[in-house]
């Protein structure tokens, strides 16, 4: 094993939190639990998973205050040495993936978040409140009268529709175009899964091509140059037309569309299901969300806790450094799990708990530091009204049948959720 001279024996015997496997099973709390009791910065092997190849290995953070530090430090931890997943990208693509500020560090990143976040205001957010909260009562209602047996799988029925046309109604995305975009976020976001997404296309040596590659985005960025064309053409009040105005260069503004397609899309796309499928699992705690006893902001911030969209983002040691008595070596990979970090008993009293009341709540679900999400205003938008709406129009969620886990050790996300969807309104 890789780097053994730095690891004692308890060390060389911490759980694995890497395979992606695991995480179809559910989100391994008693090993990221046994982590931060042990060895709250812990090496992992990184073996040949699924017929991807096997990497060096690297370090898991588990505690909130080392993920904080971590993500707060950009100079000891970057996001430009190795890009931002697990998995090293081949050499000759990191020049590519560098050019998305999700991979950048300040002040590189800082200039290209502050052109985004112009277009990406949260008073063009707020504007649209009132289109998604009807196309939350429009797909839950749907959902309720077309269920055959009374129930239904939400995700298919409701969530990926919903976060899906919300964000191309704010990017000014044709309606024609929309199920691109769902189609980039699957192959994207689920290429470790086999059932989510379609079978990998293979390089000359016959391994899989990454999803990220620039081999298999030109379609995405081919599409995103047309968009923003049309956009200077036929300007509107959305987020492609600022971006499209705002004197990117090509690069940039294809690693935009990237970006936002694929996040925007699945930080909802994945929060949604799981915050639905934690409600149905403590029927008390619903109940007191649909009696009005706990605000729904409040709420939403516990469901985001309990389901962070993210599992894990990777950074890269730029210097020799030591982190929770641990020495990292520059260029280690430093990988920080959000959902560990979220039930460290140091910082969340009984943290197994679904408490919709919970005060304070500093959940890293969306990060922290400069690369905090840009979206989170209009993620957090998007689940009160859902959330809002299911209380209003459906009964109390109720599983239906098991659900089904994305295979990642990436997104926490749910492909399958079935939901008893008649029954009176709580």
């Amino acid at each position: 094993m890789d780097r053994m001279d730095r690891m004692d024996p308890a060390v060389a015997a911490a759980p694995d939190v890497f395979d992606p496997r695991v995480y179809a099973e559910g989100v391994p709390y008693d090993r990221y639990r046994l982590l931060r009791e042990r060895h709250p910065v812990a090496w992992q092997p990184e073996p040949e998973v699924l017929g991807w190849p096997a990497g060096p290995g690297f370090w898991a953070v588990t505690r909130h205050a080392d993920v904080v530090r971590v993500l707060r430090d950009h100079a000891t931890y970057s996001s430009h040495l190795g890009a931002t997943q697990i998995r090293d990208p081949d050499p000759a693509d990191l020049p590519f993936l560098r050019r998305t500020m999700l991979n950048q560090d300040p002040p590189e990143h800082g200039r290209l978040r502050r052109t985004v976040a112009r277009a990406f205001t949260p008073a063009r957010v707020d504007a649209f409140a009132a289109r998604v909260r009807e196309r939350a009562r429009t797909l839950l209602r749907a959902a309720r009268d077309g269920a055959e047996g009374g129930s239904t799988d939400l995700v298919r029925a409701v969530t990926d529709e919903y976060a899906l046309l919300n964000l191309t109604d704010l990017l000014g995305v044709p309606a024609a175009d929309r199920g691109l975009l769902l189609e980039w976020t699957v192959r994207i976001i689920g290429y470790q899964d086999p059932e989510d997404a379609p079978a990998p296309r293979l390089g000359p040596d016959g391994k899989p091509l990454n999803p990220r590659s620039p081999a298999l985005l030109g379609e995405m960025f081919g599409y995103a140059r047309e968009l923003a064309a049309h956009k200077r053409a036929h300007p509107g009040d959305d987020v492609m037309t600022a971006l499209a105005l705002a004197g990117l260069q090509d690069a940039e503004l294809e690693m935009f569309f990237f970006l936002l397609t694929v996040a925007g899309n699945d930080t909802v796309r994945s929060a949604a299901p799981g915050g639905l499928l934690a409600l149905a699992r403590e029927p008390d705690a619903y109940a007191r969300l649909a009696e009005g006893r706990v605000p729904v902001d409040r709420a939403v911030e516990e469901l985001l806790r309990v389901h962070p969209p993210v599992l894990s983002f990777r950074r890269t040691a730029a210097a020799d450094t030591e982190l929770a008595g641990r020495p990292i070596r520059a260029g280690d990979k430093v990988v920080v799990f959000h959902a560990s970090a979220n039930h460290d008993e140091r910082v969340f009293a009984d943290p197994g708990r679904l408490d919709l009341a919970r005060t304070p709540n500093p959940h890293v679900s969306f990060g922290d530091g400069p690369h905090v999400c840009l979206g989170a205003h209009f993620a957090r938008l998007q689940l009160r009204v859902l959330y809002e709406e299911w209380r209003a129009e459906m009964p109390a969620p109720e599983l239906a049948g098991e659900p089904r886990r994305l295979v990642s050790n990436f997104i926490n996300g749910i492909t399958r959720l079935p939901l008893r969807v008649s029954g009176p309104v709580r």
